[in-house]
């Protein structure tokens, strides 16, 4: 499309921003509608992370997923979910610079089921990070900002791949049907 109005130092067209500003919506509303207390952290990694990771492909260009977070996490902001203040911007735009940076060295990552789930792992233990920042805050001793700190990383790091499973899936048959364009990957020879 020749015509395309662009967005954000012209990165991404009208179809891009539209589909990465729905992606980051879903984020929030899961998170808002989904708010359950199954005692096991990390269980929102599991959305946050089809959600992103799905924006990666569709919108094939780099900055894609850190603008889902950033948009999810000042929408989050916004709305006044979690008692975290500005901290809880952390919490969306960590998981997304690691989508990104995986993008940076492997392009079609998340068409390629072992390499989508390495990254969704990755990705969700950063919820680990932002925990021990909390508590570091807060003034925790260091051994409990530690343990706390894994246990959020292992089961943020388990659901985010669960989330990452059908990513593949969908996004190739979004490709295969016409919906998102294969011409921003190279394709391989056979």
């Amino acid at each position: 499309m020749k015509n395309d109005v662009n967005f954000l130092w012209n990165r991404f067209t009208m179809r891009e921003a539209l589909l990465l500003g729905f992606c980051a919506t879903f984020i929030v509303l899961t998170k808002a509608t989904l708010r359950m207390k199954l005692g096991i952290s990390g269980h929102s990694m599991f959305f946050m992370l089809f959600f992103m990771l799905l924006s990666r492909g569709m919108v094939q260009k780099m900055g894609a997923a850190t603008l889902v977070g950033l948009l999810a996490g000042a929408m989050s902001l916004a709305l006044g979910m979690g008692g975290k203040g500005p901290l809880k911007l952390l919490n969306f735009l960590l998981p997304a610079l690691v989508v990104d940076g995986a993008a940076f060295f492997v392009p079609r990552f998340p068409f390629i089921y072992p390499v989508c789930i390495l990254v969704a792992g990755i990705a969700a233990a950063s919820k680990g990070v932002h925990t021990a920042a909390l508590e570091l805050m807060v003034g925790a001793p260091p051994r409990v900002v530690m343990h706390k700190a894994v246990l959020e990383g292992l089961f943020g790091a388990l659901f985010g791949m669960l989330g990452a499973l059908p990513v593949p899936v969908i996004l190739s048959k979004l490709r295969a049907n016409g919906v998102i364009p294969a011409a921003g990957y190279k394709q391989v020879a056979k």
